[in-house]
Protein backbone atom coordinates (compact mmCIF):
# COMPACT_ATOMS: atom_id res chain seq x y z
CA UNK A 1 0.00 0.00 0.00
CA UNK A 2 0.93 3.09 -0.99
CA UNK A 3 1.59 6.22 1.28
CA UNK A 4 -1.66 8.36 -0.75
CA UNK A 5 -3.76 5.37 -0.07
CA UNK A 6 -2.77 4.83 3.80
CA UNK A 7 -3.13 8.57 4.20
CA UNK A 8 -6.46 8.86 2.57
CA UNK A 9 -7.42 5.62 4.87
CA UNK A 10 -6.10 6.92 7.77
CA UNK A 11 -8.51 10.25 7.43
CA UNK A 12 -11.32 8.16 6.93
CA UNK A 13 -10.84 5.73 9.49
CA UNK A 14 -10.36 8.85 12.37
CA UNK A 15 -12.85 10.95 11.10
CA UNK A 16 -12.59 13.11 14.52
CA UNK A 17 -9.45 14.52 13.88
CA UNK A 18 -10.01 14.85 10.58
CA UNK A 19 -12.97 17.16 10.84
CA UNK A 20 -11.36 18.95 13.59
CA UNK A 21 -8.35 19.51 11.01
CA UNK A 22 -11.10 20.56 8.24
CA UNK A 23 -12.48 23.30 10.39
CA UNK A 24 -9.04 24.53 11.44
CA UNK A 25 -8.30 24.63 7.87
CA UNK A 26 -11.41 26.34 6.91
CA UNK A 27 -10.94 29.42 9.56
CA UNK A 28 -7.43 29.70 8.86
CA UNK A 29 -8.38 29.65 4.89
CA UNK A 30 -11.61 32.33 5.33
CA UNK A 31 -9.79 34.80 7.39
CA UNK A 32 -6.66 35.18 5.65
CA UNK A 33 -8.95 35.70 2.29
CA UNK A 34 -10.59 38.57 4.83
CA UNK A 35 -7.39 40.15 5.55
CA UNK A 36 -6.74 40.31 1.86
CA UNK A 37 -10.00 41.48 0.71
CA UNK A 38 -9.55 44.69 3.22
CA UNK A 39 -6.74 45.92 1.64
CA UNK A 40 -8.55 46.16 -1.95
CA UNK A 41 -12.12 46.89 -0.80
CA UNK A 42 -13.87 49.64 -1.99
CA UNK A 43 -15.84 51.69 0.62
CA UNK A 44 -19.03 53.29 -0.12
CA UNK A 45 -19.27 56.82 1.62
CA UNK A 46 -21.67 59.15 1.00
CA UNK A 47 -21.14 62.83 1.75
CA UNK A 48 -24.47 63.49 3.65
CA UNK A 49 -24.72 67.66 3.60
CA UNK A 50 -23.64 68.74 0.23
CA UNK A 51 -24.33 65.84 -2.21
CA UNK A 52 -23.79 66.05 -6.02
CA UNK A 53 -26.74 67.67 -8.71
CA UNK A 54 -27.89 65.78 -11.51
CA UNK A 55 -25.46 64.38 -14.10
CA UNK A 56 -22.12 65.12 -12.43
CA UNK A 57 -19.44 64.32 -10.70
CA UNK A 58 -17.60 66.12 -7.85
CA UNK A 59 -14.06 66.26 -7.13
CA UNK A 60 -12.71 67.27 -4.04
CA UNK A 61 -10.02 66.22 -1.37
CA UNK A 62 -9.39 63.08 0.41
CA UNK A 63 -9.57 63.65 4.17
CA UNK A 64 -7.37 60.48 4.67
CA UNK A 65 -4.67 61.34 2.14
CA UNK A 66 -4.35 65.13 3.65
CA UNK A 67 -3.36 63.76 7.18
CA UNK A 68 -0.99 61.50 5.41
CA UNK A 69 0.21 64.25 3.85
CA UNK A 70 0.62 66.46 7.15
CA UNK A 71 2.15 63.95 8.95
CA UNK A 72 4.82 63.08 6.28
CA UNK A 73 5.68 67.23 6.19
CA UNK A 74 5.55 66.84 9.95
CA UNK A 75 8.35 64.09 9.63
CA UNK A 76 10.48 65.84 7.34
CA UNK A 77 10.34 69.39 8.93
CA UNK A 78 11.13 67.64 12.14
CA UNK A 79 9.57 66.58 15.46
CA UNK A 80 9.62 70.54 17.81
CA UNK A 81 11.08 72.04 15.18
CA UNK A 82 9.63 75.33 13.34
CA UNK A 83 9.44 75.55 9.55
CA UNK A 84 7.56 74.93 6.00
CA UNK A 85 7.37 71.95 4.04
CA UNK A 86 4.93 71.44 1.03
CA UNK A 87 2.91 74.20 1.96
CA UNK A 88 2.37 73.23 5.66
CA UNK A 89 3.59 75.05 8.58
CA UNK A 90 4.75 74.44 11.86
CA UNK A 91 5.75 76.61 14.39
CA UNK A 92 5.86 76.86 18.59
CA UNK A 93 3.53 79.54 19.84
CA UNK A 94 4.24 82.00 22.85
CA UNK A 95 2.57 79.51 25.66
CA UNK A 96 4.60 76.85 24.40
CA UNK A 97 2.35 74.90 22.61
CA UNK A 98 3.00 73.69 18.95
CA UNK A 99 0.40 74.78 15.82
CA UNK A 100 0.57 73.22 12.18
CA UNK A 101 -0.91 75.76 9.23
CA UNK A 102 -1.84 74.65 5.85
CA UNK A 103 -1.78 77.17 3.44
CA UNK A 104 -4.11 77.28 -0.05
CA UNK A 105 -1.84 75.34 -1.96
CA UNK A 106 -1.81 72.38 0.23
CA UNK A 107 -5.34 72.37 0.89
CA UNK A 108 -6.70 73.70 -2.74
CA UNK A 109 -8.23 71.23 -5.30
CA UNK A 110 -5.17 71.56 -8.24
CA UNK A 111 -6.53 73.49 -11.06
CA UNK A 112 -4.44 71.60 -13.84
CA UNK A 113 -6.29 68.08 -12.68
CA UNK A 114 -10.25 69.39 -13.12
CA UNK A 115 -8.76 70.78 -16.53
CA UNK A 116 -7.40 66.74 -17.16
CA UNK A 117 -10.47 65.56 -15.97
CA UNK A 118 -12.92 68.50 -18.39
CA UNK A 119 -11.15 66.86 -21.24
CA UNK A 120 -12.29 63.52 -21.02
CA UNK A 121 -14.90 62.82 -23.87
CA UNK A 122 -18.70 63.00 -22.45
CA UNK A 123 -18.59 66.25 -20.27
CA UNK A 124 -20.27 69.21 -21.31
CA UNK A 125 -18.76 71.65 -18.27
CA UNK A 126 -16.72 72.28 -15.47
CA UNK A 127 -17.02 74.28 -12.52
CA UNK A 128 -14.39 75.40 -9.78
CA UNK A 129 -15.63 76.29 -6.43
CA UNK A 130 -14.11 78.16 -3.81
CA UNK A 131 -14.31 77.56 0.01
CA UNK A 132 -16.81 79.66 1.97
CA UNK A 133 -14.46 82.60 2.68
CA UNK A 134 -14.65 85.20 5.14
CA UNK A 135 -14.14 88.62 4.91
CA UNK A 136 -15.13 92.24 6.00
CA UNK A 137 -17.79 94.15 5.12
CA UNK A 138 -16.40 97.55 4.15
CA UNK A 139 -19.48 99.75 3.26
CA UNK A 140 -22.63 97.62 4.17
CA UNK A 141 -24.31 95.88 7.25
CA UNK A 142 -24.44 92.09 7.58
CA UNK A 143 -27.17 90.12 8.84
CA UNK A 144 -26.81 89.15 12.72
CA UNK A 145 -28.68 87.84 15.33
CA UNK A 146 -28.72 90.59 18.22
CA UNK A 147 -29.12 87.73 21.22
CA UNK A 148 -26.21 86.84 20.32
CA UNK A 149 -22.58 87.14 21.88
CA UNK A 150 -20.54 88.21 18.10
CA UNK A 151 -17.41 88.24 20.51
CA UNK A 152 -16.05 84.80 18.96
CA UNK A 153 -17.09 85.77 15.36
CA UNK A 154 -14.82 87.69 12.46
CA UNK A 155 -17.58 90.01 12.12
CA UNK A 156 -17.77 89.23 8.48
CA UNK A 157 -19.68 87.78 5.61
CA UNK A 158 -18.71 84.84 3.53
CA UNK A 159 -17.84 84.98 -0.18
CA UNK A 160 -18.37 81.90 -2.57
CA UNK A 161 -16.55 81.99 -5.64
CA UNK A 162 -17.83 79.50 -9.08
CA UNK A 163 -15.83 79.57 -12.54
CA UNK A 164 -19.80 79.37 -13.34
CA UNK A 165 -22.50 79.81 -10.96
CA UNK A 166 -25.11 77.93 -12.63
CA UNK A 167 -23.24 75.31 -12.06
CA UNK A 168 -22.77 76.09 -7.81
CA UNK A 169 -24.23 73.36 -5.87
CA UNK A 170 -27.05 75.38 -4.07
CA UNK A 171 -27.65 76.65 -7.43
CA UNK A 172 -27.74 73.71 -9.43
CA UNK A 173 -30.05 71.63 -6.94
CA UNK A 174 -32.98 74.87 -6.82
CA UNK A 175 -32.06 76.58 -3.12
CA UNK A 176 -31.93 79.72 -4.32
CA UNK A 177 -33.37 81.42 -6.92
CA UNK A 178 -32.73 84.88 -8.42
CA UNK A 179 -35.55 88.00 -8.04
CA UNK A 180 -33.87 90.79 -9.44
CA UNK A 181 -30.95 91.24 -11.91
CA UNK A 182 -28.92 88.15 -13.25
CA UNK A 183 -26.47 85.13 -12.28
CA UNK A 184 -22.39 85.84 -12.85
CA UNK A 185 -20.95 85.08 -16.33
CA UNK A 186 -18.00 82.87 -16.85
CA UNK A 187 -14.74 84.68 -17.08
CA UNK A 188 -15.70 88.07 -15.18
CA UNK A 189 -13.98 89.70 -12.63
CA UNK A 190 -15.21 91.54 -9.39
CA UNK A 191 -18.69 90.60 -9.60
CA UNK A 192 -21.29 89.59 -6.58
CA UNK A 193 -24.83 88.11 -6.48
CA UNK A 194 -25.95 88.67 -2.60
CA UNK A 195 -29.33 87.76 -0.77
CA UNK A 196 -32.33 89.77 -0.53
CA UNK A 197 -32.47 90.00 3.00
CA UNK A 198 -28.71 91.68 2.73
CA UNK A 199 -30.07 93.89 -0.18
CA UNK A 200 -33.09 95.23 1.55
CA UNK A 201 -31.18 96.11 5.01
CA UNK A 202 -28.86 97.70 3.01
CA UNK A 203 -31.07 98.88 0.48
CA UNK A 204 -28.82 97.67 -2.15
CA UNK A 205 -30.16 96.96 -5.76
CA UNK A 206 -28.14 95.79 -8.79
CA UNK A 207 -24.71 98.27 -10.34
CA UNK A 208 -24.51 99.06 -6.42
CA UNK A 209 -20.74 98.24 -5.33
CA UNK A 210 -19.94 96.32 -2.66
CA UNK A 211 -16.38 96.66 -0.38
CA UNK A 212 -14.40 93.94 1.31
CA UNK A 213 -11.18 93.29 3.06
CA UNK A 214 -9.27 90.46 5.06
CA UNK A 215 -11.60 90.16 8.06
CA UNK A 216 -8.89 89.14 9.93
CA UNK A 217 -6.69 92.48 9.59
CA UNK A 218 -9.57 94.89 9.00
CA UNK A 219 -7.41 97.73 9.56
CA UNK A 220 -4.29 97.56 7.36
CA UNK A 221 -5.83 95.13 4.61
CA UNK A 222 -6.29 96.48 1.32
CA UNK A 223 -9.88 96.65 0.46
CA UNK A 224 -11.55 95.10 -2.86
CA UNK A 225 -15.13 96.38 -4.70
CA UNK A 226 -17.16 93.67 -6.32
CA UNK A 227 -20.56 94.89 -8.60
CA UNK A 228 -23.92 93.85 -7.66
CA UNK A 229 -25.47 91.86 -10.82
CA UNK A 230 -28.12 89.63 -8.93
CA UNK A 231 -29.96 89.21 -5.82
CA UNK A 232 -31.26 85.87 -4.54
CA UNK A 233 -33.98 84.41 -2.47
CA UNK A 234 -33.43 81.16 -0.43
CA UNK A 235 -35.99 78.28 -1.24
CA UNK A 236 -34.00 76.28 1.46
CA UNK A 237 -31.30 77.55 3.74
CA UNK A 238 -28.18 77.59 2.83
CA UNK A 239 -26.28 75.06 5.80
CA UNK A 240 -23.57 77.06 6.60
CA UNK A 241 -19.96 75.17 7.02
CA UNK A 242 -19.17 76.75 10.16
CA UNK A 243 -21.00 77.97 13.00
CA UNK A 244 -20.95 81.68 13.61
CA UNK A 245 -22.98 84.91 12.22
CA UNK A 246 -20.20 84.97 9.48
CA UNK A 247 -21.68 81.90 7.75
CA UNK A 248 -25.11 82.30 7.22
CA UNK A 249 -27.36 81.62 4.82
CA UNK A 250 -28.12 85.24 4.18
CA UNK A 251 -24.86 86.16 4.73
CA UNK A 252 -23.15 84.07 1.65
CA UNK A 253 -22.53 86.20 -1.26
CA UNK A 254 -21.40 84.58 -4.38
CA UNK A 255 -18.63 86.00 -6.51
CA UNK A 256 -16.55 85.63 -9.64
CA UNK A 257 -14.11 82.40 -9.32
CA UNK A 258 -11.23 84.82 -8.17
CA UNK A 259 -12.69 87.51 -5.74
CA UNK A 260 -12.37 85.71 -2.84
CA UNK A 261 -8.46 85.09 -2.84
CA UNK A 262 -7.92 88.54 -3.14
CA UNK A 263 -10.59 89.84 -0.57
CA UNK A 264 -8.96 87.73 1.77
CA UNK A 265 -5.34 88.68 1.10
CA UNK A 266 -4.28 85.39 -0.75
CA UNK A 267 -4.70 86.93 -4.28
CA UNK A 268 -2.93 84.53 -6.58
CA UNK A 269 -3.34 82.03 -4.01
CA UNK A 270 -6.80 80.66 -4.53
CA UNK A 271 -8.84 77.66 -2.26
CA UNK A 272 -10.97 75.43 -4.57
CA UNK A 273 -12.88 73.28 -2.67
CA UNK A 274 -14.72 71.11 -5.57
CA UNK A 275 -14.69 70.83 -8.60
CA UNK A 276 -18.11 69.87 -10.59
CA UNK A 277 -18.20 67.84 -13.89
CA UNK A 278 -21.54 67.94 -16.15
CA UNK A 279 -21.86 64.97 -17.89
CA UNK A 280 -23.47 65.81 -21.75
CA UNK A 281 -25.29 62.19 -22.27
CA UNK A 282 -27.23 60.63 -19.48
CA UNK A 283 -27.06 57.68 -20.45
CA UNK A 284 -22.98 57.55 -20.92
CA UNK A 285 -22.73 58.63 -17.44
CA UNK A 286 -21.44 55.20 -16.17
CA UNK A 287 -19.08 55.19 -19.49
CA UNK A 288 -17.36 58.66 -18.26
CA UNK A 289 -16.99 57.80 -14.77
CA UNK A 290 -14.91 55.00 -15.76
CA UNK A 291 -12.71 57.31 -18.31
CA UNK A 292 -12.29 59.65 -15.73
CA UNK A 293 -10.63 57.36 -13.37
CA UNK A 294 -8.46 56.76 -16.27
CA UNK A 295 -6.79 60.59 -16.31
CA UNK A 296 -3.73 60.68 -15.24
CA UNK A 297 -3.61 62.67 -12.16
CA UNK A 298 -2.93 62.19 -8.49
CA UNK A 299 -5.92 60.32 -7.63
CA UNK A 300 -4.82 59.32 -4.16
CA UNK A 301 -5.32 63.31 -3.21
CA UNK A 302 -8.93 63.27 -4.04
CA UNK A 303 -12.51 61.54 -3.85
CA UNK A 304 -14.56 61.30 -6.96
CA UNK A 305 -18.25 61.60 -5.83
CA UNK A 306 -21.19 60.37 -7.87
CA UNK A 307 -24.74 62.35 -8.63
CA UNK A 308 -26.20 60.50 -5.58
CA UNK A 309 -23.15 61.39 -3.32
CA UNK A 310 -21.71 58.37 -3.26
CA UNK A 311 -17.85 57.78 -2.50
CA UNK A 312 -15.46 55.31 -3.95
CA UNK A 313 -12.46 55.13 -2.33
CA UNK A 314 -9.64 52.26 -1.91
CA UNK A 315 -9.07 50.97 0.94
CA UNK A 316 -5.33 51.87 0.86
CA UNK A 317 -6.68 55.66 0.88
CA UNK A 318 -9.33 55.26 3.61
CA UNK A 319 -7.34 56.38 6.33
CA UNK A 320 -4.91 53.19 7.94
CA UNK A 321 -7.06 50.71 6.88
CA UNK A 322 -5.06 49.11 4.28
CA UNK A 323 -2.68 48.89 8.02
CA UNK A 324 -5.33 47.25 10.01
CA UNK A 325 -5.25 44.37 6.92
CA UNK A 326 -1.89 43.48 7.22
CA UNK A 327 -2.16 43.22 10.77
CA UNK A 328 -5.14 40.69 10.22
CA UNK A 329 -3.00 38.52 7.97
CA UNK A 330 0.41 38.86 10.56
CA UNK A 331 -1.97 38.03 13.12
CA UNK A 332 -4.14 35.20 11.57
CA UNK A 333 -0.73 33.49 9.68
CA UNK A 334 1.02 33.36 13.07
CA UNK A 335 -1.97 31.92 15.05
CA UNK A 336 -2.71 29.60 12.59
CA UNK A 337 0.78 28.26 12.40
CA UNK A 338 0.60 27.79 16.44
CA UNK A 339 -3.10 26.06 16.51
CA UNK A 340 -1.77 23.70 13.70
CA UNK A 341 1.55 23.05 15.09
CA UNK A 342 0.13 21.60 18.27
CA UNK A 343 -2.85 20.08 16.82
CA UNK A 344 -0.20 18.00 14.89
CA UNK A 345 2.16 17.14 18.15
CA UNK A 346 -0.97 15.90 19.40
CA UNK A 347 -1.92 13.68 16.38
CA UNK A 348 1.57 12.14 16.20
CA UNK A 349 1.95 11.62 20.28
CA UNK A 350 -1.85 9.86 19.83
CA UNK A 351 -0.57 7.35 17.04
CA UNK A 352 2.64 6.57 18.75
CA UNK A 353 1.63 3.03 17.94
CA UNK A 354 0.75 2.79 14.17
CA UNK A 355 4.42 5.23 14.16
CA UNK A 356 5.73 2.03 15.78
CA UNK A 357 4.34 -0.46 14.46
CA UNK A 358 5.05 0.98 10.60
CA UNK A 359 8.85 1.37 11.74
CA UNK A 360 8.70 -2.60 12.74
CA UNK A 361 7.31 -3.16 9.02
CA UNK A 362 10.69 -1.56 7.45
CA UNK A 363 8.73 2.01 7.04
CA UNK A 364 11.54 4.84 7.27
CA UNK A 365 10.38 7.77 9.32
CA UNK A 366 10.59 9.62 5.91
CA UNK A 367 8.07 7.87 4.46
CA UNK A 368 5.74 8.27 7.48
CA UNK A 369 6.25 12.30 7.98
CA UNK A 370 5.19 12.31 4.00
CA UNK A 371 2.26 10.09 5.28
CA UNK A 372 0.98 12.73 7.85
CA UNK A 373 1.70 15.75 5.23
CA UNK A 374 -0.08 14.09 2.50
CA UNK A 375 -2.96 12.91 5.13
CA UNK A 376 -3.16 17.12 5.88
CA UNK A 377 -2.65 18.44 2.33
CA UNK A 378 -5.99 16.21 1.14
CA UNK A 379 -7.98 17.28 4.71
CA UNK A 380 -6.54 20.73 3.68
CA UNK A 381 -7.85 20.89 -0.05
CA UNK A 382 -11.17 19.93 1.07
CA UNK A 383 -11.26 22.98 3.73
CA UNK A 384 -9.59 25.33 1.21
CA UNK A 385 -12.67 24.35 -1.02
CA UNK A 386 -15.24 24.64 1.51
CA UNK A 387 -13.87 27.44 2.55
CA UNK A 388 -14.25 29.68 -1.03
CA UNK A 389 -17.85 29.21 0.03
CA UNK A 390 -17.76 31.02 3.47
CA UNK A 391 -14.77 33.63 2.46
CA UNK A 392 -16.74 36.44 0.47
CA UNK A 393 -19.42 36.52 3.22
CA UNK A 394 -16.55 36.90 6.02
CA UNK A 395 -14.44 39.48 4.10
CA UNK A 396 -17.91 41.81 3.33
CA UNK A 397 -18.22 42.03 7.28
CA UNK A 398 -14.69 42.06 8.22
CA UNK A 399 -14.09 45.29 5.63
CA UNK A 400 -16.83 46.61 6.59
CA UNK A 401 -15.75 46.71 10.34
CA UNK A 402 -12.21 48.01 9.40
CA UNK A 403 -13.91 50.33 7.58
CA UNK A 404 -16.44 51.63 10.31
CA UNK A 405 -12.74 51.46 12.53
CA UNK A 406 -10.75 53.55 10.62
CA UNK A 407 -13.55 56.35 9.69
CA UNK A 408 -14.24 56.33 13.62
CA UNK A 409 -10.02 56.75 14.28
CA UNK A 410 -10.16 59.49 11.30
CA UNK A 411 -13.47 61.58 12.89
CA UNK A 412 -11.40 61.61 16.46
CA UNK A 413 -7.85 62.27 15.06
CA UNK A 414 -9.45 64.96 12.81
CA UNK A 415 -11.25 66.70 16.45
CA UNK A 416 -7.30 66.36 17.39
CA UNK A 417 -6.13 68.30 14.92
CA UNK A 418 -8.94 71.31 15.03
CA UNK A 419 -7.22 72.63 17.76
CA UNK A 420 -3.52 72.30 16.27
CA UNK A 421 -3.95 72.71 12.32
CA UNK A 422 -5.12 75.92 10.93
CA UNK A 423 -6.90 76.01 7.81
CA UNK A 424 -9.85 77.67 6.61
CA UNK A 425 -11.09 74.34 5.19
CA UNK A 426 -13.94 72.26 6.57
CA UNK A 427 -14.12 68.41 6.08
CA UNK A 428 -17.20 67.21 4.43
CA UNK A 429 -19.50 64.88 6.65
CA UNK A 430 -19.38 61.36 5.38
CA UNK A 431 -21.46 58.11 5.89
CA UNK A 432 -20.24 54.89 5.58
CA UNK A 433 -23.06 53.14 2.85
CA UNK A 434 -21.10 49.79 3.00
CA UNK A 435 -18.02 48.38 1.60
CA UNK A 436 -17.51 46.29 -2.20
CA UNK A 437 -14.94 43.35 -2.32
CA UNK A 438 -13.88 41.34 -5.11
CA UNK A 439 -12.08 38.29 -4.60
CA UNK A 440 -9.21 37.80 -7.30
CA UNK A 441 -7.83 35.22 -9.02
CA UNK A 442 -4.40 36.38 -7.38
CA UNK A 443 -5.92 36.13 -4.02
CA UNK A 444 -7.28 32.44 -4.12
CA UNK A 445 -3.57 31.91 -5.44
CA UNK A 446 -1.87 33.49 -2.70
CA UNK A 447 -4.72 31.93 -0.44
CA UNK A 448 -3.91 28.17 -1.02
CA UNK A 449 -0.19 28.89 -0.92
CA UNK A 450 -0.82 30.16 2.22
CA UNK A 451 -2.37 27.00 3.59
CA UNK A 452 0.00 24.81 1.57
CA UNK A 453 3.00 26.57 3.15
CA UNK A 454 1.44 26.55 6.66
CA UNK A 455 0.19 23.01 6.73
CA UNK A 456 4.13 21.93 5.23
CA UNK A 457 5.94 24.16 7.92
CA UNK A 458 3.35 22.70 10.61
CA UNK A 459 3.88 19.31 9.78
CA UNK A 460 7.69 19.58 9.85
CA UNK A 461 7.64 21.00 13.35
CA UNK A 462 5.60 18.55 14.44
CA UNK A 463 7.47 15.82 13.21
CA UNK A 464 10.77 16.82 14.83
CA UNK A 465 9.50 15.04 17.44
CA UNK A 466 9.90 11.52 15.62
CA UNK A 467 12.55 12.41 14.10
CA UNK A 468 14.94 13.59 16.61
CA UNK A 469 13.80 9.95 18.54
CA UNK A 470 15.95 6.31 17.86
CA UNK A 471 13.72 3.81 16.46
CA UNK A 472 14.26 1.73 19.79
CA UNK A 473 12.76 4.92 22.00
CA UNK A 474 9.64 5.09 19.47
CA UNK A 475 9.16 1.16 20.00
CA UNK A 476 9.40 1.13 23.53
CA UNK A 477 6.65 4.04 23.87
CA UNK A 478 4.23 1.99 22.60
CA UNK A 479 4.26 -0.40 25.26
Amino acid sequence: MNIMQRGFRSIIRKPIKSILLLLVVVVISSFFMAGLSGQSANIKTQDATRQAVGATFRLEENEANRHKRIDEATKIIGEDKEGTYGGFTQKQLPNGAWMGKADNSFETIKPEDAQKIAGVDGIEAYNLITVSTPVNPVNFKRIEDPDVDQSSDLGGVNVRGNRIMEMDMDVASGKIKLVEGRMIKENETDVCVVSDELAKLNSLKPGDELQFNNAKDKENSQEYSAKIVGIYKTTQKIKPVMSGDTYRSENTIFTDLHFPEKASGEEGNPLFQYAIFKVKDVDAYDRVKADIQKVDIGWERYDLIDNNGNIKSMAENFNDMEKISRMLLLLVSSASFIILVLIFLFWMKNRTQEIGILMALGESKKRIWMQFLVEALLVGCIGFVLSMGASPFLSKATASYLARQTQEQAEEQAEADADSISTDRVAPELTMKGTEIVITGKMVAADAAVIVTLLFVSVSVAGITIMRKKPKEILSEMS
